[in-house]
């Protein structure tokens, strides 16, 4: 994928850019055979003003229409820069969702955005302005150069020798620049994500004392990002000074060498004058180049990094074979397999979810138990084993509908910067106020929404901040129950919380699990005493199975659990 490819989006705009600009090269072409027409008859032949008056309209058309032709071109090329940047982010943000949880956990949140964000923008310039000056910068002196040879073939050699000149130490002072703009890139990245990193911590910095420090650390991230955008500010003037002096110089020699002809009479006025006023023109297609140049290395390292993730395949790809969502949820999990990089989490694991069972999943940490949850949730794919629901391979059901089947309670439920009410109605978009508040009052959460500033209204603020840990825990089991799912997953669902909370969340649980096939995923054995069966995960798989007393009387790997939980008065483990 390469970003040629996205301007086939916008490639009717390129097209008018080009054109315009062409044209606009045309009337250059025109405007010099006037002016110099004009001049001749005027101080050489002595015409009166009646004789030149329609040159000189035709010399105010012209102007007026080259200029009506630049002003197109720049709204053209604003268009394509447009078009391709939408289609570019919409594009970007949907690859992010489809890539979901499972790579952005690996990712910087703050590189991310910036990637989204700034990146996406970096690319106006490289759009707008150099991908349409590298076809004029070919076309337009092309065009001069056809139209000074028949008139005068020594200025149109020295136009045609001096001309590779610019683009010579364009491209030689260009991979110095490249190199800087990656580097200045990759600092900007850094300290957006550093920055993210610092806002998202400000509590934990502040309880511990480290704040002061922080401020010394941004303090050096930007001054080292300064420090490599006046480097690279250095190298643009340096290639723009470097540009205008070739430029002068060339433009010097045609002059010496048409005044030269012309002194000795070589040459006659009207060509010579037509052929200097050209001149200058010539190379001003290539000097632009030379200074969008950078323009173009900046959009250029931008897009890398956005192919980047563009190119990233998801580990959920989509199925090629589309079957129909099963009746039932009976889950199996035959020797599935899994690892993040060179860390196993699941080594063989088979494990079976029954039709309407309790099934609950218990483990020292790092065992493998959230990996299970992500595997069903279809946010990652085994790397070896299979699961199917009801014979059917999870992998050749609709990831979309078959998540619709699903409510998820996390053991840190997300709430967004909105309303209670949108907060809940995340379960079921086209939900009614009755519905929602009827899911709150089931999950427990009624009373204290009812009891804030505008009620369902009320912002709840980034991350819930204005909530309490069992309130925040309140409002995803609504979402729970909003939703209505036939199979439900509990990610410790009473982690973090009281005895009291836990109590009334458990209360709305029991009633959540009614008539619902769910996993339950523990670390505090007081939420899956009740389960239907009890599956112990260790190293990557399942060593015990069966009810809370079948596995005491094992007096294997649960029933240490068990004792160690009892040992360290219900702290999690």
């Amino acid at each position: 994928m390469h970003l040629e490819k996205r301007l086939r989006i916008g490639r009717a705009a390129l097209a008018v850019t080009i054109g315009l600009g062409i044209i606009a090269g045309l009337l250059l072409v025109a405007q010099a055979f006037l002016i110099s027409r004009a001049i001749n008859l005027i101080f050489l032949r002595g015409a009166a003003l009646a004789e030149v008056l329609p040159l000189l309209a035709a010399l105010l058309g012209v102007g007026a229409a080259r200029a009506l032709a630049l002003w197109g071109g720049e709204i053209a090329a604003q268009g394509l820069a447009e078009s391709v940047k939408t289609n570019l982010r919409e594009k970007l943000f949907a690859h992010i969702l489809v890539l979901g949880p499972a790579y952005t956990r690996g990712e910087r949140s703050g590189e991310l955005v910036n990637t989204a964000t700034g990146g996406i923008e970096a690319l106006d310039a490289y759009l707008r302005e150099y991908i349409p000056q590298m076809a004029l910068a070919a076309f337009v002196p092309l065009i001069m150069l056809v139209t000074v040879f028949p008139i005068d073939l020594v200025s149109g050699l020295v136009l045609l020798f001096t001309a590779p000149l610019i683009p010579f130490f364009m491209i030689l002072i260009g991979k110095a620049a490249g190199a800087l703009n990656r580097r200045q890139w990759t600092a900007l990245s850094r300290m957006s994500a550093h920055f993210l990193d610092v806002l998202q911590g400000l509590t934990t910095l502040k309880l511990f004392q480290r704040s002061r420090a922080q401020i010394e650390i941004i303090a050096d991230v930007s001054d080292q990002f300064r420090k490599t955008t006046l480097d690279v500010l250095r190298v643009a003037f340096l290639s723009a000074l470097v540009l205008e002096m070739v430029a002068t110089i060339s433009t010097a020699v045609v002059a010496v060498e048409i005044g030269l002809r012309l002194l000795h009479g070589v040459l006659d006025f009207e060509r010579a004058f037509f052929v200097l006023v050209l001149a200058p023109e010539f190379y001003l297609p290539l000097r632009t180049l030379g200074i969008r140049f950078h323009a173009g290395v900046a959009g250029a390292t931008a897009a890398r990094r956005i192919f980047e993730v563009l190119e990233t395949p998801p580990e959920a790809a989509p199925a090629e074979n589309i079957q129909p969502l099963p009746p039932s949820f009976h889950i199996r999990l035959e020797d599935v397999v899994y690892a993040y990089g060179d860390r196993p989490a699941l080594n063989g694991l088979s494990l079976e979810i029954r039709p309407g069972e309790r099934l609950a999943l218990v483990g020292p940490s790092g065992g493998g138990k959230t990996t299970i949850s992500q595997l069903l949730l279809r946010f990652i794919e085994p790397r070896g084993g299979r699961i199917t629901i009801d014979g059917f391979p999870l992998y050749d059901l609709p990831a979309d509908g078959w998540r619709e089947q699903i409510a998820w309670v996390p053991q840190n439920p997300y709430l967004f910067n909105a309303s209670a009410a949108d907060n809940i109605r995340l379960g079921k978009p086209s939900a009614t106020m009755a519905e929602i508040i009827e899911a709150a009052r089931l999950a427990g959460a009624h009373e204290f929404i009812s009891a804030l500033p505008s009620g369902y209204d009320t912002l709840i603020g980034e991350r819930g901040a204005r909530l309490s840990g069992g309130q925040a825990q309140r409002i995803a089991l609504a979402r729970a129950f909003l939703r209505n799912a036939p199979l439900l997953i509990l990610d410790e669902a009473t982690a973090h919380l009281d005895p009291e909370t836990e109590l009334l969340i458990q209360a709305s649980i029991n009633r959540l699990l009614q008539g619902r096939t769910a996993l339950i995923i523990a670390h505090r054995l007081s939420t899956v005493y009740n389960a239907d069966r009890i599956a112990v995960i260790d190293g990557g798989r399942v060593v015990e199975t069966g009810a809370h007393e079948e596995l005491l009387r094992q007096n294997g790997v649960y029933r240490q659990l068990v004792t160690a939980y009892a040992g360290e008065q219900a702290k999690p483990f």
